[in-house]
């Protein structure tokens, strides 16, 4: 299995809503820069959260890598999800290779729990940075942190 995480870009500082805040000029071009480390791979699903920056993040990788399937929008993947809820979540889909676009905190802890097994070690994910996990199963502890790409 082949995940991909990716935190949105930089995003307005205030909003109606944290819900509501959208990507700054700058933040799409982060994500631009981003979306090149998936040109060539072969994503089955990209799947984001409801929230105003995560969709426009998703967008913009849809669009950049000329995606066919609609990008998949999930509740489970909103900035205080616990990271074992989504780990269950990934399971279920049952995929191989995957974009997941969300917000820290949960990129940061998804990723060190997938990478170490624990909550003591998150990612440092600063905003449109792309992290690529291996592994056979996506199950705490059992992947491998194949890049960490900053934009």
């Amino acid at each position: 299995m082949k995940l991909w995480v990716l935190r949105h870009g930089e995003a307005e500082a205030q909003a109606a809503s944290d819900a509501e805040r959208r990507l700054t000029a700058h933040g799409r071009e982060q994500v631009l820069r981003s979306a090149a480390h998936l040109l060539g791979e072969p994503l089955q699903a990209i799947i984001a959260s409801p929230y105003a920056r995560a969709q426009q993040t998703a967008a913009l990788v849809h669009g950049a890598l000329g995606f066919a399937e609609p990008v998949r929008t999930v509740q489970w993947l909103t900035p205080e999800t616990d990271p074992q809820q989504v780990i269950a979540e990934l399971d279920a889909l049952g995929l191989e290779h995957l974009l997941l676009v969300s917000h820290q905190p949960l990129v940061g802890a998804l990723v060190g729990l997938l990478e170490h097994g624990h909550y003591q070690s998150p990612a440092a994910m600063s905003t449109a940075t792309l992290a690529e996990l291996e592994g056979d199963w996506p199950l705490a502890g059992l992947m491998t942190l194949a890049g960490l790409h900053a934009a």
